[in-house]
């Protein structure tokens, strides 16, 4: 009886947090479902309404919402990847990873700075100011102990900057007047689609159970989303097939919801302490860390064949879908901008969670052994 009531009032609360993603979705924004209804979750953590019978210290929601989420995404994720990208990575590899590691050493260095003129702990900046995106980073902080209220605060801010700023910058100095570009043909829907969604859920499942075997943290984004990629690839060279599943649009719009619940319920009262400096610090980082990736897009297009405009999309740190659509609608190279993407995510689930680990652990070492002599 009390899990059909835990599980009501979880519905509950995923359905009055998911208004404020439909109206932030009514201006156009794509990540809108995410963030909309992320900061109505908000709300109703902090506001605590008794319609929803929340007793006080107790989880809003249960997990399986956000590990709902990140399983949807993952297979998102996954199914962005084909052979063709296999071409694009055998053409490009050294500009793809000279800029996935400036980036990465970029997010250490403002995670860094962040930490130093701020009180946040060294775990909570480094997730703040990774460029994994805001459907990703704050479930992987969650799951490692990060602050994950400030890691969605800091990654919110971003997110608004990249995607309001950047498609509206380019598009104003590159607008085409010829709308001729190529876009993906629409195809009708037939049972074999529905037999390769099983297949991706089955392979993806798998995924799930072997990351998790082998520790990485969210193995229900990580392992769905490299175990489709990898089964995906594998049909397509082996067996020429083409993998066409049935995946609508409105399975990212719950995914949305499902994490932006998730991220919404976990913030309290007195995670906006001192918010006022972190604000201003990291808010400075966000800013220099997109003008420096701007600055690697312009010399990537100074030294290469790509126009500045993909090398912009490509390796500005925001989201797969929003940076894809502007590079369609501007005529820019949209595969090579969703490699470059959804590389950068998947480079950031797997390598940066357990350096920051490594560095959190060297600095409550390093505190513990300062507290020993000075006691001595």
């Amino acid at each position: 009886m009390k899990g059909y009531r835990t599980f009501f009032q979880n519905i509950c609360f995923v359905a009055i947090s998911s208004i404020g993603g439909f109206l932030l979705s009514l201006t156009g924004l794509s990540i809108g479902w995410l963030i909309g209804t992320m900061v109505f979750a908000t709300l109703l953590s902090i506001l605590q309404p008794r319609f929803l019978e929340v007793p006080i210290g107790s989880k809003v929601i249960q997990k399986h919402w956000l590990y709902t989420g990140q399983f949807i995404i993952g297979i998102e994720l996954g199914q962005k990847m084909n052979t063709s990208i296999l071409f694009i990575l055998k053409d490009n590899w050294l500009i793809i990873l000279t800029l996935l590691l400036i980036s990465t050493a970029l997010s250490l260095l403002f995670g860094l700075i962040l930490w130093k003129f701020t009180n946040l702990d060294l775990l909570t900046s480094f997730f703040s100011t990774a460029p994994g995106g805001l459907s990703t980073i704050p479930g992987i902080a969650e799951e490692v102990g990060a602050n994950t209220g400030i890691v969605s605060i800091i990654q919110s801010i971003r997110a608004f900057l990249v995607i309001l700023f950047i498609p509206v910058f380019l598009s104003t100095l590159f607008f085409h007047t010829n709308s001729n570009h190529v876009t993906s043909s629409s195809l009708s829907f037939n049972t074999n689609q529905l037999t390769w969604t099983a297949l991706f859920i089955l392979v993806a499942v798998t995924g799930y159970y072997i990351v998790r075997y082998l520790k990485f943290p969210a193995p229900w984004l990580i392992g769905s989303m490299a175990f489709i990629a990898l089964f995906k690839s594998i049909v397509s060279l082996y067996f020429g097939i083409d993998i066409i599943a049935w995946w609508p649009h409105w399975f990212i719009v719950i995914s949305q919801i499902f994490i932006g619940a998730s991220i919404g319920s976990k913030w309290k009262k007195s995670m906006f302490i001192g918010l006022k400096r972190i604000l201003i610090v990291s808010s400075i980082c966000t800013i220099l860390f997109i003008s420096s990736m701007f600055l690697c897009a312009y010399l990537v297009y100074v030294f290469s064949d790509l126009s500045f405009i993909t090398s912009a999309l490509a390796f500005t740190p925001g989201g797969i879908t929003e940076m894809a659509t502007t590079a369609l609608v501007l005529q820019a190279d949209a595969t090579f901008v969703v490699t470059m993407q959804v590389l950068r995510v998947i480079s950031v689930c797997m390598l940066l969670p357990p350096v920051f680990r490594m560095l959190n652990q060297w600095e409550l070492k390093k505190k513990t052994q300062s507290r020993i002599s000075v006691q001595k």
